[in-house]
């Protein structure tokens, strides 16, 4: 939501997120992403394009720093990767499964009385494909998201220097894309349309007329939490052409989510209380979007599981009780903090985190100290496993 401009009151929860309670679960779980029949999907992008005459390049030394990084981590999807690798993906669920036996969802109390207490072995290891074919097609939109939101920077942004490491961005995203959707195309089983809640959330990113709220929104919120789960798959995946794959990736993640937080730290700064409130709001709306994602509504829909057992069964799996979902807040929160965005208009978006259960993270290292983020070299030049 783009709030009313200089308003020193908050929105309500219905107002910033469309509905009263947080954990509405018949809400949450009525928004379902839909192939679109045109192949395409359109948003109004009312910010407008910026050209600057100051040329001087390094006036903002850490951007410049990123920048010069950016030049020297560069590579390709296509020849950089084990594509020869075999991909046997029922294997690799049982793999991972055996691996992970801590990663194990529904207890036999969670599905009692729903379609699920009568799944068998066939129809787990089945959902199981059909979770990885969501997870990495979520994976593939978001970054086409990263994209579109990262041009959009390039036009908009009013430094120079944060011009130049913005167009670096892009040639990563457009390789992110790329990786994503061979590995779904050559290596696993089906794809995915993009979920609702993150479909929600890219509209609003890429429509806001504000450009720092595509920063806000796509470098600090979707590229933090992404940075996240990327991380925790790779530790988790069986898989080494996956583990690689997601392994570069973190390497370029970890710039992104820096050059969001080195930016907005000087803009910020500068805002007014009530500007500095409608960003907390963005942020508060941005952090229940992707937590509402990752609770797999295409995938029960796909599998015909009705929408009844699927709330009853996360009457008894909370959402804001899910370690693994609360865990990939763990970049996030210290960056907001990082911000200023926490303890402003008196600690609101801090009671909203609190709330949540992700508060937990606010000491933990914020970007700008990740030591992918100023790394020298690609990470096939540096080996990183």
């Amino acid at each position: 939501m783009e709030a009313t401009a200089g308003s020193d009151t908050m929105h309500s929860d219905a107002e910033i997120i469309g509905r009263e309670r947080i954990n509405d679960l018949e809400a949450i779980y009525s928004v379902v992403g839909r192939e679109d029949p045109s192949g395409h999907h359109n948003v109004v992008d009312a910010c407008a394009a910026e050209f600057t005459w100051d040329y001087e390049k390094g006036s903002r030394p850490k951007l410049d720093k990123l920048y010069e990084k950016a030049k020297k981590a560069q590579w390709n999807g296509q020849t950089d990767l084990p594509w020869e690798t075999e991909v046997d993906q029922e294997a690799i669920v049982i793999a991972n499964a055996e691996a992970n036996p801590a990663q194990a969802v529904y207890s036999e109390e969670a599905v009692a009385g729903t379609v699920l207490e009568k799944w068998g072995e066939k129809e787990w290891l089945k959902f199981g494909i059909e979770n990885q074919n969501w997870t990495l097609s979520q994976f593939m939109h978001g970054e086409q998201g990263a994209l579109l939101c990262t041009a959009k920077i390039v036009e908009t942004v009013p430094w120079i220097d944060a011009k130049y490491y913005a167009a670096t961005q892009v040639v990563d995203e457009a390789r992110h894309v790329e990786v994503f959707s061979r590995y779904l195309d050559t290596k696993l089983t089906g794809h995915y349309p993009l979920n609702g809640h993150l479909g929600l959330l890219l509209d609003d990113i890429i429509g806001d007329s504000r450009w720092d709220m595509t920063y806000l929104g796509m470098q600090v919120m979707v590229e933090g939490l992404a940075l996240a789960a990327f991380g925790f798959m790779q530790q988790m995946t069986t898989e080494p052409l996956l583990k690689k794959l997601l392994r570069y990736v973190m390497a370029d993640e970890a710039r992104h989510v820096a050059f969001g937080v080195l930016s907005l730290q000087e803009f910020y700064a500068g805002l007014s209380s009530p500007e500095l409130r409608e960003r907390q709001e963005f942020a508060f709306e941005a952090a229940v979007r992707m937590r509402d994602r990752l609770l797999l509504q295409e995938v029960w829909d796909r599998m015909g599981v009705p929408k009844a057992d699927i709330v009853k069964i996360a009457t008894n799996y909370r959402p804001e009780n899910d370690e693994f979902q609360i865990l990939l807040f763990s970049k996030i929160v210290p960056n907001l903090k990082k911000l200023g965005l926490l303890d402003a208009a008196d600690g609101w978006l801090r009671q909203k985190f609190t709330e949540m259960g992700v508060i937990v993270f606010e000491n933990l290292e914020d970007s700008t100290e990740d030591a992918d983020a100023f790394a020298d070299g690609s990470p096939v030049d540096r080996q990183v496993a």
